[in-house]
Order: structure tokens, then sequence, then C-alpha cells
């Protein structure tokens, strides 16, 4: 196929996505944002189940394909020596790349270099909350983290994780230690306030992450059922934005939580 048929498909198939997406939003977005039709709900059998539920199985379902084209491209690479050198075009192995580079930084900020053998538990939560964020981007979705269900599971992950961490490089006694403070006679104080402390984070968390994606939802579909053309498109661009900071705020935190776990590691 030469340049110019390339260019031709190209053109004609963001024609037809556009002009898809846009029937979309006047048709099936105003009809979703007041409570009616989903894509989910017009599939026998997925109407039935909750749609956040539904939304974070395709979600999950996506990453796992998504991880595995960028695993043979990675391979095929690998194959013809040039694993070490960026494909020319954005392929999702260069995508992958990005991804696992961004995290790695994150990780590595807060953590140092023992971080890296964690960036695989935060690129998970950073990756999977990003993509459901977006989805909700998609005329006719609902985002899955606007559900407090999803978010608060996302929570007890997280919490497990990094106390499951601190247990692992420290050991359960002295890491039970920490909760008592710097004196013994303080325990009474102490170890109450560090188990709320500790207790509250998932659902600190979650209602973060649920409040801050289902204000933005509401935020588009509003402005999306009032101005059809035009406007709504800058709003997308917002939700964009918001979607990726939440993702990133999230796994922020996470990070920080495991910091303090595995901080009191080095003064005992």
């Amino acid at each position: 196929m030469n340049s110019k048929a390339r260019r031709t498909t190209a053109t004609s198939l963001f024609i037809g996505l556009a002009t898809a997406f846009t029937l979309a939003v006047v048709l099936v977005e105003p009809a979703r944002a007041s409570g009616g039709v989903t894509w989910f709900a017009l599939i026998p059998g997925l109407n039935t189940i909750w749609p956040h539920t539904v939304g974070a199985t395709l979600v999950s379902v996506l990453l796992v394909l998504f991880a595995w084209a960028a695993g043979r491209q990675l391979e095929s690479a690998r194959g013809r020596g040039t694993a070490l050198v960026p494909d020319e075009n954005l392929s999702l192995r260069n995508a992958a790349e990005l991804l696992v580079g961004a995290v790695h930084s994150m990780t590595e900020g807060v953590l140092g270099k023992s971080g890296k053998q964690y960036a695989s538990l935060f690129g998970t939560f950073f990756i999977f909350i990003l993509m459901a964020n977006l989805l909700g981007l998609v005329p006719g979705f609902t985002p899955p983290t606007e559900n407090f269900n999803i978010t608060f599971a996302l929570g007890i992950a997280s919490f497990l994780g990094f106390n499951a961490i601190g247990i692992r490089r420290q050991g359960l006694v002295n890491y039970a230690k920490h909760f008592v403070g710097p004196v013994w006679w303080l325990a009474v104080l102490m170890v109450p306030l560090e188990l709320i402390d500790n207790m509250v984070r998932p659902a600190s968390l979650a209602l973060r992450l649920a409040g801050n994606m289902t204000g933005d939802h509401l935020v588009l579909s509003i402005f999306t059922d009032l101005t059809k053309f035009v406007i709504p498109v800058a709003f997308y661009f917002l939700g964009a934005f918001v979607s990726l900071v939440q993702a990133f705020v999230f796994t922020l935190l996470s990070i920080i939580y495991v910091s303090l776990a595995v901080g009191h590691a080095d003064e005992h």
C-alpha cells in the first residue's frame, strides 16, 4: 500500500470514527446521563449485571490483551536484536514502555532503588485506574471508578499491599512496634491513633477517587446534554486530565503508604 492510499485509509477511518463518536454523543450520552441506556444495557445478559462490575471486567480484559500484545511485540524485537531501540511509530510496546518507565520513576522517587521490586503493584493500580477513568469519556459508558464498591476494593488492595510489604520487610513484631510510638509510655495514646490512621486509608482512597470521578463525569454529562457540539470537546480534554491526575494521586498515595510502612525498618 503506497503513502497516498495509507493517507486515504487513515482519513476515512478518522471520519468514520468521528461520525460514530458524534452520533453517540448526541443520541446515547444524554440518555445515559439521565440514567437511561448504556452500551452494556443493550447486550442481553449484561443488562442484568451492575454496570460498574461489567466495566471493571472490560477494563481488566483490555489490559490483559494490551499486556499480551505488547509482550509479543517486545519478544519480536528481541528476536531481531532491536529490543533496546524504540519502534519508529507509536506501538503498544512503546506505550507499555512509557507507562512502565513513568511508574518506575515515580516509585524510585519515593522509595529509592529498593522500590523497583514493587513497581508491578503500583503499575497495576495506575494503569487500571487510568483506563477505568478514561472509559467514562467514551459515550455510552460509565467509569467503573465512580462507584464506591470498585474504589473501595482498590483501597483494600492498597491497604493489604502496604501492610504485607511492611511485615515482609520488618517482620510482624518490629512492624507492630511502630504503632506504639517513639516511647513506650505513649502507647496508650499512639496505638489508637495509628490504628485509626491505617484503617481509614482504604476509605479515604476510595472516597477521593469515587467523588472526583463522579463530579467530573457529572459535569461532562451536563454540558454534553446542554451543548451538543464544540463546547463538550473542552470538557473531554478536562476529563482526560482529571482521569490522569486521579490515577496518579491514588498511585502516589499508595507508594507513600508503603514508604511509611518500610521506613521504620531503618529505625530498628
